[in-house]
């Protein structure tokens, strides 16, 4: 017979800490070319409520994940203009949205990306699907039972989407509470519970996400090349 589990172990006796084996950032679709860009110019159907306040809280966990040496992964939603990729995502409350050649498909310029910093494009609003974030990840040496650490938008579509299929390949996952904003302010809310209520901690304060980069220190080597088993130049 197999080990014998105590199955009314209760959920604060099961609490991880903020950040569980190796991590990475997934800055989720932060994209409309600026801020200034955004307000004049929000895709027809879109409502972003609190994404300004946003913008800066990400900055801060970007720079901490930096220097601390966590990998940071842009995700940027695209379509093609002639629509073949854009599926079933007009059928709810949006309109055409994240078109290539558009400022929406930009990434803010307040929060870009840098040398050592990831791009992963996508059609859909699960960073996972038909992306290649899993080889990234895997080549990053995050693997099922590290942390990912979500910030971006919309929570309740893509950062919550994103965070399910995590969550179902067996990752912690850690979404900066002030870093993410809603199509309202009941949406973020709501998909917040819903993230935390599959992962308890799940959804955590920029403070505390900040500390915890703050002494990170990785399990395995996050070196490029080094989980292809080639040695650090």
């Amino acid at each position: 017979m197999g080990n014998n589990f105590d199955i009314t172990t209760s959920v604060v006796e099961r609490k991880k800490k903020i950040i569980e084996g190796n991590a990475a950032l997934l800055v989720i679709d932060m994209q409309g070319k600026s801020l200034e860009a955004v307000k004049k110019d929000m895709p027809e159907g879109l409502t972003l409520e609190g994404f300004e306040e946003t913008v800066p809280q990400t900055k801060m966990v970007i720079d901490a994940c930096r220097k601390a040496g966590i990998p940071v992964i842009y995700t940027r939603e695209w379509h093609r203009k002639n629509l073949v990729d854009l599926g079933r995502e007009t059928d709810g409350s949006e309109g055409l949205h994240c078109m290539e050649e558009t400022n929406d498909y930009i990434i803010l310029e307040e929060v870009a990306p840098e040398e050592g910093d990831y791009v992963i494009n996508k059609q859909r609003y699960s960073c996972f699907y038909g992306t290649g974030l899993e080889i990234i990840l895997n080549g990053l040496n995050v693997l099922p039972g590290d942390t990912l650490i979500f910030t971006g938008c919309m929570t309740n579509v893509c950062v919550h989407y994103g965070s399910m299929d995590a969550h179902q390949r067996d990752y912690h996952i850690r979404v900066v509470e002030e870093c993410c904003s809603g199509s309202s302010r009941k949406a973020h809310e709501d998909a917040l519970d819903q993230i935390n209520y599959l992962q308890t901690g799940a959804v955590t304060k920029l403070d505390n996400i900040l500390s915890a980069i703050s002494k990170y220190k990785p399990v395995r080597s996050q070196a490029p090349g080094v989980f292809a088993g080639f040695p650090v130049t």
